[in-house]
């Protein structure tokens, strides 16, 4: 790891004509650990994702993703950064014309030189890795949804990334399935030592993957910190929004039994 942040955000903002989406937003997201974003709907953690990539530039302050000034770079500097970047798309976006191992081998086959046993190889590998073996020639459209998850999954990690960005990664999920990709998403970074982002609405399972939490409201980073600690935080909408998706009782207590903390 690191001694400072893979990523760092200083006072980022960043307004789309009169909406005022980031207002002054700092973040640091340490090298091989889980962080997560939360916060209601229409607060900017998508904007913040965009502008970790360099698909969007801050209006004022820095982001710095491996010591880049995404903002400054080239283009080919900001390419050369994506290339480390994996991304988990909140609904998957597979390719239903192709098949689960097509979908997987898809950024191999127009990234690298690999040949065609290379890649069938890597993707075998990567499939076993998300639990799903012996599926490369498996519809898409055959798969559950969390199975297309999976899949989703083995696609961002199939090119060795050093940070997956994570979109709603239990979106539309049921319970069950939505604790079973929080475990993979943990086994994942234990085996892998992947740096993890992971923007959610869900609170449950974002406490049980995430190492730390910033919560975004209003346009600002009003909490953050790590998971044990910030889930004690007495920052009023904070309380709010844990009561509210955790069913906490009043107070800073009664967190000692929720997952990846009891």
């Amino acid at each position: 790891m690191s001694e400072g942040p893979l990523i760092r955000l200083v006072d980022v903002s960043k307004r789309f004509g009169d909406l005022v989406v980031l207002d002054g937003v700092s973040l640091d997201i340490p090298a091989g650990e889980t962080t997560a974003i939360i916060g209601p709907s229409g607060t900017g953690k998508s904007v913040l994702l965009k502008h970790i990539v360099g698909l969007l530039d801050p209006d004022a302050g820095e982001v710095r993703c491996f010591d880049v000034d995404m903002a400054r770079a080239s283009e080919a500097e900001r390419y050369a950064v994506r290339r480390r970047f994996g991304m988990l798309f909140q609904h998957g976006a597979l390719f239903d014309s192709l098949s689960v191992g097509e979908n997987v081998a898809f950024p191999l086959e127009h990234h690298t030189s690999m040949t065609a046993t290379q890649r069938r190889q890597r993707v075998d590998e990567v499939l076993a890795m998300v639990e799903l073996p012996d599926t490369f020639d498996r519809p898409t459209t055959a798969l559950s949804g969390g199975q297309r998850k999976r899949v989703g999954l083995a696609r961002a990690i199939v090119m060795e990334p050093e940070v997956v960005l994570f979109d709603e990664p239990n979106s539309g999920l049921d319970p069950l399935t939505s604790d079973a990709i929080d475990a993979l998403i943990r086994n994942m970074k234990r085996k892998l030592g992947i740096t993890f982002v992971i923007i959610s609405h869900d609170i449950v399972g974002t406490v049980a993957v995430a190492d730390h939490i910033a919560m975004l409201y209003g346009g600002k980073c009003i909490a953050q910190g790590p998971t044990a600690e910030f889930v004690r935080s007495e920052h009023p909408m904070v309380r709010r929004f844990l009561q509210r998706n955790l069913a906490l009782p009043d107070g800073t207590g009664g967190v000692a039994g929720l997952p990846g903390l009891g």
